[in-house]
């Protein structure tokens, strides 16, 4: 990992600025095909591409719920005590989330109001592969369920030998997911924005997913609603000396092993610190099993930068607006207010990453590649939808007429000024 400081570390910058776009316009194409083979020949084009990607002998379409309930009854038990666990702590955290609508009163009669309630139906994307994400149904379901979502459809890909990942399975018997289906890339996504024979389609797509997922998502939006692009991976960590290098170097490599384009930066007001976090990452990387994806992401989008102060390190976040900030100063929560553009921070030495990623309550489905500055965590309302409606009595009509009409007529749209003028008219 090379170190920087902040006059010669822009080169750097703008290379994970732009990793996201590494081989977007090539998926983007792939998916575009997918997709329409999804549009015009429904389960047909999405058994195919199952086959071709993922398994050619996938056990099962829909999964049945026989076969759901059988994987959490047969699951270890250490796993399902570590779930349920981790599920208080979202349900926790996410029910402060949820928003009642509310009604506004004049004493001339008139009413406003705001409806808030859960989508008709929702779709979970759960990756499967070498690193299948069994904690992304929870952070995904519990947040859809408390928003009183009608139903919750997840898709996620088969094993290489065709069957079910049976952990998967069995976090969707306890979030309470309503279907699950066999089936992942662009065509899972396809599949739930259109419809097929058996696949019912949603109001919105969640979840996290490679390339070709994200692509699909970005083609779709509009015909569904999404919850936002997500790129790789990322994590930039605030040090200074009195931060311990051991801790510094696990919780970047711990981003490292997700994928070769993810990012990992440290930014030290320390040069001890980032020497000794060099060391550090050596000796820990050497006994890593996904040494080889780690490495690569690390030689070419990790970095240290050393920074002359604190409040120059923190402006530097809040430029970068990472995915996950780690603020290891000796006194973090002073930082609170100060960031600004950070989608999950993570205060002080015992705070590390995989927290948020599992048990704390936050949510990980989060903005990555610096879209934190606009876009949010997955949250309840991702799942929500909210309606206005208005009651005006005829002398509550009149005393707003004028204005009215005068603003319609002003934009030339005479009709608009017609359709009070007329009811004022006695």
């Amino acid at each position: 990992m090379k170190i920087y400081n902040l006059n010669n570390c822009a080169e750097f910058l703008d290379r994970i600025n732009a990793r996201s776009d590494t081989g977007v316009k090539e998926a983007e194409e792939t998916a575009a095909e997918i997709i329409e083979d999804v549009r015009i020949n429904g389960d047909e084009a999405v058994r195919k591409y199952t086959a071709k990607f993922d398994s050619d002998s996938a056990k099962y379409y829909e999964v049945p719920a026989g076969v759901i309930e059988k994987a959490y009854r047969e699951a270890d038990s250490e796993l399902i005590n570590a779930l349920k666990r981790c599920k208080e702590n979202i349900e926790a955290f996410h029910e402060r989330q949820k928003q009642d609508g509310y009604v506004i009163t004049s004493e001339n009669g008139v009413m406003l109001g705001q409806r808030s309630r859960g989508l008709e139906r929702a779709g979970i994307y759960v990756p499967g592969g070498s690193a299948p994400l069994v904690s992304s149904v929870l952070m995904c379901a519990v947040p859809a369920k408390i928003a009183g979502v009608g139903e919750i459809i997840m898709t996620t890909p088969p094993q290489k030998d065709g069957t079910p990942n049976m952990d998967i399975l069995a976090a969707a018997r306890l979030c309470g997911v309503d279907k699950v289906f066999q089936c992942g890339g662009a065509q899972a996504i396809a599949a739930m924005a259109f419809g097929t024979e058996n696949i019912p389609r949603v109001c919105k797509i969640v979840g996290p997913g490679n390339i070709y997922v994200t692509a699909a998502k970005r083609l779709l939006f509009g015909t569904v609603d999404i919850d936002m692009l997500a790129g790789p991976s990322e994590i930039l960590i605030l040090a200074d000396e009195s931060a311990n290098p051991r801790y510094i170097a696990a919780d970047l490599l711990s981003q490292a092993e997700h994928d070769r384009l993810s990012s990992a930066v440290l930014i030290t007001t320390s040069n001890e610190i980032a020497k000794t976090t060099v060391v550090e990452l050596e000796r820990q990387l050497a006994a890593l099993p996904r040494k080889e994806i780690a490495e690569e992401s690390l030689q070419k989008y990790g970095a240290i930068i050393v920074a002359d102060s604190k409040e120059q390190a923190v402006d530097l976040a809040n430029k970068l607006a990472p995915e996950h900030l780690e603020v290891l100063f000796e006194n973090p929560l002073e930082y609170i207010g100060r960031i600004n553009n950070a989608a999950s921070v993570f205060f002080g030495a015992y705070s590390p990453e995989p927290l948020g990623d599992y048990y704390a309550g936050s949510n990980h489905v989060l903005p990555t590649n610096g879209t934190a500055r606009f876009f949010s965590p997955l949250s309840v309302e991702t799942f929500t939808k909210k309606s206005s409606w208005i009651y005006y009595t005829k002398d509550a009509l009149k005393e707003a007429a004028d204005a009215t009409i005068l603003i319609a007529e002003r934009e030339g749209l005479d009709a608009h000024a017609n359709s009070v003028k007329v009811r004022c008219e006695n």
